[in-house]
């Protein structure tokens, strides 16, 4: 048990660590992970080498390994999904970690805290809360330094990185009961102040094939791991079946 709750807790530690704070306003939406469409985790991966990898690492996943399960042939994924050097200033091999050259030292100094890895942040955070906290972000003034905050994580330390794609946006509240009779304001949803890149749907979409590639990062196994587990079910329902059979013959005789 005492195990079980240190692996759970260093689970946790890394993005608690990023992204201080709580309060879960926004609507919380709902999304289904197709393991199947590997085109959309292909464009996941492209969003997170392009805007998360310059400062999250993803060290517990290889390049190569990720080219492998998604479909992507290494010369692809040396053109485009590599963009990190080793020491030597020579371009990451295709075989080499997933991660950032930016060390600790520099992350500490520059945001006063070390970004997490987020090989496992799909699991530890779950894909609904990824999906609703990479959509929600907004403006707020009294952030100073970001200049933004999150509907559904509030007061956090990340900056909103995705706001070339999305645009700026502005919380709309409404009136709710906290459930002990007391009446408070929470975030409703946004309104687009600042047009980004993408429409909204566009954006929707992006995000979530963004945390399909994180889905797939955190249990790359998972999919081989279901479809296994069908299997033995299926074995273990035709095994039980045999045996049925097979003891009403050797019982047949006796009375």
């Amino acid at each position: 048990m005492l195990k079980l709750l240190i692996v759970v807790t260093g689970l946790l530690l890394p993005t608690l660590g990023w992204a201080a704070g709580g309060g879960h306003t926004f609507p919380q939406d709902k999304i289904e992970i197709d393991w199947d469409d590997k085109a959309a985790m292909q464009r996941g991966a492209r969003t997170f080498v392009n805007y998360c990898m310059s400062c999250h690492s993803a060290a517990y996943s290889r390049f190569n390994r990720v080219g492998e399960d998604l479909g992507i042939p290494d010369e692809m994924v040396r053109e485009n999904l590599i963009f990190t050097t080793d020491v030597n200033g020579e371009k990451t091999k295709v075989g080499e970690l997933m991660k950032i050259t930016m060390t600790p030292a520099y992350a500490e100094q520059a945001f006063g805290t070390v970004p997490p890895d987020l090989s496992l942040v799909a699991r530890s955070r779950g894909v609904n809360w990824l999906y609703n906290y990479l959509r929600g972000f907004y403006v707020d003034d009294s952030r100073v330094g970001l200049g933004v905050n999150n509907g559904v994580f509030s007061n956090v330390g990340m900056p909103h990185v995705l706001a070339e794609l999305q645009g700026l946006q502005v919380p709309k509240y409404k009136t709710q009961d906290d459930g002990h009779g007391n009446e408070r304001e929470v975030i409703a949803g946004f309104d687009i102040i600042k047009e980004g890149t993408l429409t909204k749907s566009e954006y929707d979409k992006t995000i979530y094939e963004l945390v399909a590639f994180l889905d797939y990062l955190a249990e790359p196994y998972k999919q081989t791991r279901k479809n296994v587990g069908t299997g033995v079910i299926i074995f273990l329902f035709v095994f039980l079946i045999l045996a049925y059979a097979l003891k009403k013959e050797y019982w047949k005789d006796v009375h």
